[in-house]
């Protein structure tokens, strides 16, 4: 696997590759200082996995994100927790989000073995503040919007729900006793159903955040 390391800070670039080079399954860690080095480091060497910082010279994370070609798995590693960006990574086909101080060493491996395989992880505090801002916006409201959910089957919304939690295909077949190929059956369907694009929409859809 190649992953890219994107911050403009150099302690956290030199951290990061400090630790990745260490992990089983890792051949190369790229590094880049700013989000057009990002991009270009992206285009040149397809990397597997992006660590990506949402603010940096010239080029801002979310910025990097909408020029993606796709095919990358995404995770933000950043200081902000602000709702407003949370929603705006996921929409733009980020897999991950997690904030600098709030989450630890195995958080981070779990964050790139996640969503390198097709799963979506935010650390806790990253759900408590998007759920936060829905609930600040919908008074008394609960779970995931009626006009969604009315169009799925009661296995279809469980399934949903899984995956809005940050479960990979893989953790919600051993929660509901499926084959992971059932679970991707369903989560097609869904997509067609709701008109999603990807995993990372879906979950903010279903959060009322898209």
């Amino acid at each position: 696997m190649r992953v890219l390391v994107a911050d403009d800070n150099p302690v956290i670039r030199a951290g990061m590759v400090a630790m990745l080079s260490d992990l089983d399954g890792v051949d190369e860690v790229l590094t880049a200082a700013d989000g057009v080095e990002a991009l270009q480091q992206c285009r040149r060497y397809r990397p597997d996995a992006l660590f990506l910082d949402v603010r940096m010279p010239f080029k801002s994370g979310l910025d990097v994100l909408a020029e993606l070609d796709g095919g990358i798995a995404v995770v933000m590693l950043t200081h902000s927790d602000s709702a407003d960006l949370v929603r705006q990574a996921l929409q733009r086909g980020a897999r991950g989000y997690l904030v600098h101080g709030s989450f630890t060493e195995t958080d981070l491996v779990a964050a790139l073995r996640v969503c390198a395989h097709g799963g979506l992880l935010v650390g806790p505090g990253v759900v408590e503040a998007l759920l936060g801002s829905v609930g600040a916006a919908t008074p008394g409201e609960s779970g995931p919007p009626a006009h969604l959910a009315a169009q799925l089957t009661a296995r279809e919304q469980e399934i949903m729900g899984s995956v809005a939690r940050g479960l990979s295909n893989g953790q919600i077949a051993r929660e509901f006793y499926l084959s992971e190929k059932t679970v991707k059956n369903h989560l097609n369907r869904i997509y067609v159903k709701l008109g999603f694009r990807s995993r990372a929409e879906a979950v903010a859809a279903w959060h009322g955040a898209a």
